[in-house]
């Protein structure tokens, strides 16, 4: 396939042993938004104080299991065509968080996860027909994996044989996908992290995390608005200081360079 080659620059991000086999996805709907929880309670009470957020912890949010310099890995080189960087990473990222949360998915049950809750912000999942559902996180998960599942193995949206042309919206679905995944991971920092911290896979989580903002970020990937749930741990893992960080302002200089926001 095309993007053997390019995948090779990827490999070690996610180590095999002690990972679970990914979730079966579902079938499910291909839109999805998000709405912002009221803070204030219906009464005028104050809301409860929030959980503290153990993955900012110094100790545990310097953890990586690798430290080469993202910010370089995730620029588009000059002989790879840029839809085929994007295809090529867009796809592993996909097995990657996929990945990643089969080591808690036992933990991420509707009892526990009600809904699909990150920090103050809940998302719902809207079906084909643009009916809002109201679902629980694995619900949502698996919706999600289901979608973008459809997506990278569809040879019309991901072609990986030679001569086939991406379609028009390739950018834009992308952009779909990523949101898709950014919101999963989101998921696992502020409902299970302390599973993942008990499986001593965080420095994997961590990892995959500073690698997936920074390539959003070069290619304008993502709407900072989507992301300014997690901006506090964005700062701490991307900041230019640790390691294999990028800074942590907007996308990479060269994301104007290559794709225009529409």
């Amino acid at each position: 396939m095309r993007r053997r080659a390019s995948r090779l620059l990827l490999e070690g991000e996610m180590s095999a042993g002690g990972l679970c086999r990914p979730r079966r996805p579902v079938e499910g709907g291909s839109r999805v938004c998000s709405e912002r929880k009221s803070k204030a309670k219906p009464n005028g009470k104050k809301p409860v104080a929030e959980e503290k957020k153990v993955y900012l912890e110094p100790e545990y949010a310097k953890s990586r299991i690798t430290d080469c310099e993202f910010k370089e890995l995730v620029m588009l080189p000059r002989e790879i065509d840029l839809n085929e960087w994007l295809a090529s990473n867009t796809t592993t990222f996909f097995h990657h968080v996929n990945l990643q949360y089969s080591t808690i998915s036992e933990f991420c049950t509707g009892d526990a996860c009600q809904t699909m809750a990150v920090c103050s912000t809940q998302y719902y999942w809207y079906d084909e027909r643009g009916k809002k559902v109201k679902c629980t996180a694995p619900q949502y998960v698996d919706f999600v994996m289901s979608s973008v599942q459809k997506l990278v193995t569809d040879e019309d949206v991901f072609p990986t044989k030679y001569g086939r042309e991406f379609p028009s919206s390739f950018e834009s679905l992308v952009k779909k996908i990523c949101r898709y995944l950014f919101h999963v991971l989101a998921h696992i920092y502020s409902s299970h992290f302390k599973e993942t911290l008990a499986l001593e896979l965080h420095g994997h989580l961590n990892t995959l995390y500073v690698h997936f903002i920074l390539f959003a970020r070069e290619f304008n990937l993502l709407d900072p608005k989507e992301t300014a749930v997690m901006d506090d741990l964005t700062e701490v893992l991307c900041s230019s200081g640790g390691p294999g960080g990028g800074g942590a302002g907007g996308g990479g200089t060269g994301a104007q360079n290559h794709v225009k926001e529409r």
